[in-house]
C-alpha cells in the first residue's frame, strides 16, 4: 500500500503538426467488436521478466493457481531461420521463446503453461484439432513479440482474413471469460482494421500511409482488415514512448479516419474490460503508461507547405489509472492528487515543482 497520494500526470494537451508531406489517403471508421466475457492485457513490449504487476494481473484472470496459459509465439521467426537454435542462451526463435514466456508464466504462479506450437514452420497445425482440443482447456492465452504480420500469415487464412481453428477456438475461449494477453507484436495483433505494419515517425508524418507491408521498415504500412479484432474502439501502438511512434500513430489514425489511439509504452500495460459493450474500461498497469490520442475533433490538411494537423489531444495515464471508453472519460487512480501550478515569479525563480500549461505545442519524433 502507498503511504501518501502520487500526483496526478493524466492529463490532454493539444497538438499541432506541420511537416512537408504527400496527399493523405482517405478511408471510413469501422464499426466495434463483438461482445466478450473475457479480457485483454496488451503491454507496450519491453515486459521484464520480474514485473509480477503484469505477470500478476494475466494469472489471476486466469485463475490464478488453478490457471492454463498457452503462450503463442509465431511473431518470432521460426527454428529453421534461426542460426542460433542449438544455442539455448543465444536462439531468439518461436520454439524457445514458448519455453521462455511459458516458463516465467509458471513462475509467476501459474498452475501450468505450455507453448502453442505454430509458427512459420507449422503453419498447418494452425487447423489442427488437437491443438484445439488444448486449447479449449486453457483459460488465458500469451501472444510474445517479434513482428505481427507473422500472425496474420500463421492464424488467419489468406485473403480470406478468417480464422485457423485455432485462432477460432481461442476467439471462442476469450468470449467465454478467458484472458488475453500480449506483448509487443502481440499486443498489436489484437487491433481491428487499419493495423499498422511498420513505419517511423517523421517518414510517416511528412508522406502519409499506404496499405500493406513494405521492405523499408521506416515506411508507414497498415492491413487494412487488421489484425485479430479483440480491441476495436481505437487504434493500437507499441513501443510509443522508446520509438517516438506518436507521430506514426497520429498520421496513421487521420488517414484512417479513426478517433482514438491507444499508445502502449513498454513494460506497462492496459488491461481492458467489458470488450465491445458500452461499459469498456480500461485500466493501466506499470509507471510508464499509456497515452489515448483523441482525434474527434482533429482536422488535417495538406497544403504546398506540408501536412498539417491540429487539435489533437493527447491523455497520458500511469499505474492505476482507468479510461471508459464510450464516456471517453479519464478516473485518476484513487491515491493521486492534482498537481497545483506554480505561480510565474516562482517558476522563474527556480523552485522546484511542475507548472500546468494548457495549449498548442508541437511535437516532437524522437
Amino acid at each position: 500500500m502507498r503511504d501518501r497520494p502520487r500526483p496526478v500526470l493524466a492529463g490532454a494537451t493539444a497538438l499541432v503538426l506541420v511537416l512537408t508531406a504527400a496527399p493523405a489517403a482517405q478511408a471510413t471508421a469501422h464499426p466495434g467488436s463483438a461482445r466478450t466475457a473475457g479480457s485483454l492485457v496488451l503491454i507496450g513490449g519491453g515486459l521484464k521478466g520480474n514485473n509480477t504487476e503484469v505477470y500478476g494481473e494475466i494469472i489471476d484472470r486466469a485463475g490464478g493457481s488453478r490457471a492454463r496459459i498457452g503462450a503463442l509465439t509465431a511473431a518470432s521467426v521460426p527454428e529453421s531461420q534461426d542460426p542460433h537454435a542449438d544455442d539455448p542462451v543465444r536462439c531468439s526463435n518461436s520454439a524457445c521463446n514458448g519455453a521462455y514466456y511459458a516458463g516465467l508464466l509458471e513462475k509467476h504462479g501459474a498452475a501450468d503453461a505450455q507453448w502453442i506450437a505454430v509458427d512459420l514452420d507449422h503453419i498447418a497445425d494452425a487447423d489442427s484439432d488437437a491443438l484445439v482440443d488444448r486449447i479449449n482447456s486453457m483459460s488465458g492465452f500469451f501472444f510474445g513479440g517479434g513482428d505481427q504480420y507473422r500472425y496474420v500469415t500463421t492464424l488467419l487464412h489468406g485473403d480470406r482474413h478468417t480464422d485457423s481453428k485455432v485462432l477460432a477456438a481461442i476467439r471462442a475461449r476469450l468470449a467465454d471469460g478467458a484472458v488475453v494477453a500480449g506483448t509487443s507484436a502481440g499486443a498489436q495483433i489484437a487491433a481491428g482494421p487499419d493495423m499498422v505494419t511498420g513505419g517511423d515517425s517523421y517518414p510517416a508524418l511528412r508522406d502519409g500511409s499506404a496499405p500493406g507491408y513494405f521492405d523499408d521498415p521506416a515506411r508507414l504500412g497498415y492491413l487494412l482488415r487488421g489484425g485479430f479484432g479483440f480491441l476495436r474502439s481505437g487504434l493500437v501502438d507499441t513501443h510509443t514512448g522508446a520509438y517516438g511512434r506518436e507521430g506514426r500513430a497520429l498520421r496513421l489514425a487521420a488517414d484512417t479516419g479513426h478517433d482514438r489511439v491507444y499508445a502502449l509504452q513498454e513494460n506497462s500495460a492496459l488491461v481492458v474490460d467489458a470488450l465491445g459493450t458500452p461499459r469498456e474500461t480500461m485500466t493501466v498497469l506499470g509507471t510508464n503508461g499509456v497515452g489515448v490520442i483523441d482525434l474527434r475533433d482533429a482536422r488535417a490538411r495538406t497544403t504546398p507547405a506540408g501536412w498539417t494537423l491540429t487539435r489533437a489531444r493527447y491523455t497520458h495515464l500511469t499505474d492505476g489509472d482507468r479510461h471508459d471508453a464510450a464516456r471517453w472519460a479519464v478516473r485518476p487512480a484513487r491515491d493521486k492528487r492534482p498537481l497545483a501550478p506554480l505561480s510565474s515569479s516562482r517558476f522563474r525563480n527556480g523552485t522546484a515543482g511542475l507548472r500546468a500549461r494548457h495549449g498548442c505545442c508541437p511535437l516532437s519524433n524522437g
